[in-house]
């Protein structure tokens, strides 16, 4: 019987807390800080944390769990945004270091199967670590960014596939054609199984929950549970690891069981007991199975591996990148990004280990060689992006274009007429009439309530850059941005606050990181009567010198009866006037009076 010793838990998820806060306070992931500190208070160092057979049971159900968490973050429609460029830096950044780890493994007299794994290891890359560095560097609307995502996930991807098979072939232990047949229609035959279950099972199951009404966050987290248990299992029938079978899982439950508010909630909750519970247990005890003794009888192969793994990744993706027709410059830069490690070569070389295909001591290296590369990611990244941008070849690429627009009010009407000159505009209302009039003046619109998501996907929310909340109902506004940006991911949410406002709604869009539509509180109803009778004049007036939106309201306060709309550059582009935009030298306010 397997006991769990409570205070032994209790030490190593404090451990992991620690570690895991120290690292993010210095700029890293978290599993960089739960790997030292295992390394630091297990065996390899002070010995004060020891792991036990309830441990790794919990390590193992964390690695299943973080798998079909992963799964679960990746949206396959993603990879488009990037496509032939991303491809081509994933296959670079993966080919080139894998060769070099499996021949450097060869010429120190490992086995092919270690260099294999050692391989795997070093080609993948960590998407969360390039997740957090680029929102920290401000880059998530650089083509470089939808280039390294696209990469991490293509690669790691391939290292998952490449590592079934290796799993598949110890499992069969034998080289002849009939046992490589068997393994290989096994594997073929479970994918072929996962991929119908994902695609024509789980969306009939989604609908049925639904109808029975069965939709509570507590009871669907536990139908995922027994999902991604099930296709371990399935994976380990088929000779194949289960952290397969949940990363198969997580990327058919993104895909369409649930809605995607409940999605949220529950990959939300996965993401808590796999990251804030279970995994953390995992990295920290993986700190415990190394050995710092390799410094001193396996130093050459530690600095070749880590050479390797950098050197491999970066001019890897940097010469597989040049067909692109983007410049080595950029594959350069894409290669530092993706030079950081993580949790899928750390699970990897575990497992490695676990079945006895790796030593120790090459776990140890994998384990020095994940963090030491990873350190390097924003350093290098910085000074690349950095590089690129004094030379004016940091390219900005917008995935996503057009407006979203609540109310079809005059006001609204009139908004969406000007900006839809030069964007796609959508508008949403709840009144028929006011719906109808949009039709009218050549303005497609939707139908529906502002609250809720089947109103937002009709509109084709997901591929909109700006949401626009124009309702006289200052709470149905701020709730609708809300839902914009939880459900939809809207990078750029403007509000209208109306004067009634006590404060808290101005407190709320910091919060939301929304913006103020108008840069000030505005009454929409008086605006709305104008422009409907006719009672209004537009005006232009153009500036000298930069300033922000707020302080030219502010300098135009002494005429009450103005409403800045609309922002005109040089080119003749119009965008809204909100309160966190800059007017710029030569660009002009369009506004009512």
């Amino acid at each position: 019987m397997v006991e769990l010793n409570i205070v032994n838990l209790l030490m190593v998820l404090l451990a992991a807390w620690l570690g895991g806060i120290f690292a993010n306070r210095i700029g890293f992931p978290s599993i960089l800080g739960e790997l030292l500190i295992g390394i630091m208070l297990g065996p390899a160092l002070f010995g004060i944390l020891e792991t036990s057979d309830a441990l790794n049971i919990l390590a193992e159900v964390g690695i299943l769990f973080l798998m079909a968490y992963i799964g679960m973050e990746i949206n396959f429609k993603d990879l488009g945004k990037a496509s032939w460029a991303g491809f081509l830096a994933a296959i670079g950044g993966f080919v080139v270091p894998f060769a070099l780890g499996y021949y450097t493994i060869l010429f120190f007299d490992g086995t092919q199967l270690a260099g294999l794994f050692v391989g795997i290891a070093v080609g993948v890359t960590s998407l969360a670590t390039k997740s957090r560095i680029l929102v920290d560097l401000k880059l998530l609307d650089t083509r470089i960014a939808y280039v390294l995502m696209a990469g991490a996930l293509i690669s790691d991807t391939l290292a998952l596939i490449i590592f079934a098979g290796i799993i598949g072939f110890v499992d069969a232990g034998s080289v002849d054609s009939i046992g490589l047949a068997w393994v290989a229609g096994k594997a073929i035959l479970y994918f072929c199984l996962a991929v119908s279950i994902g695609i024509y099972i789980f969306p009939l199951l989604g609908k049925l929950l639904t109808k029975a009404k069965l939709t509570g966050r507590t009871l669907l987290f536990g139908i995922l549970v027994i999902i991604v248990l099930g296709f371990s299992e399935l994976a380990e029938l088929a000779g194949l690891h289960g952290i397969l079978g949940s990363f198969m899982a997580g990327l058919f439950i993104r895909e369409g069981i649930f809605s995607r508010q409940v999605l949220k909630d529950v990959t939300g909750v996965f993401h808590d007991v796999s990251i804030g519970f279970l995994a953390p247990i995992f990295f920290v005890t993986a700190g415990f199975h190394v050995t710092l003794e390799i410094f001193q009888t396996d130093l050459a192969l530690l600095i070749l591996i880590i050479v390797g793994a950098v050197v491999g990744k970066i001019l890897g993706t940097t010469l597989f990148y040049l067909p692109s027709g983007y410049g080595w410059r950029e594959g350069f830069t894409i290669g530092t990004g993706m030079n950081g490690r993580g949790a899928v070569e750390i699970i990897i070389a575990g497992i490695g280990l676990q079945m006895g295909i790796i030593s120790q001591e090459i776990f140890s290296i994998l384990v020095f060689m994940a963090i030491s590369t990873t350190l390097t990611v924003p350093i290098f990244l910085t000074w690349t992006t950095n590089w690129l941008k004094k030379r004016g070849e940091l390219v900005k690429q917008a995935a996503r274009n057009g407006y979203l627009i609540l109310g079809a009010n005059p006001l609204g009407l009139y908004i969406a007429k000007q900006l839809a000159e030069q964007s796609e505009v959508i508008l949403i209302d709840y009144n028929k009439d006011l719906v109808n009039e949009a039709y009218a003046q050549g303005l497609k619109a939707i139908y529906g309530n502002g609250l809720r998501e089947d109103a937002f996907e009709e509109a084709d929310a997901l591929s909109k850059n700006t949401f626009i909340a124009l309702t006289g109902n200052s709470e149905i506004n701020l709730l609708s941005a809300q839902l914009a940006y939880n459900s939809f991911y809207i990078p750029n949410r403007i509000v209208l606050v109306s004067p009634v406002e006590d404060g808290a709604g101005v407190n709320l869009l910091d919060h939301m990181d929304a913006s103020s539509m108008f840069a000030n509180k505005t009454d929409l109803v008086p605006w709305s009567y104008k422009i409907s009778t006719h009672d209004f004049k537009e005006s232009i007036e153009k500036v000298n010198k930069e300033i922000t939106t707020r302080n030219w309201v502010k300098k135009n306060s002494n005429s009450k009866d103005i409403l800045p709309i609309l922002i005109l550059d040089e080119t003749g582009h119009k965008r809204p006037f909100h309160y966190k935009e800059i007017i710029r030298p030569k660009e002009s306010v369009i506004y009512l009076q």
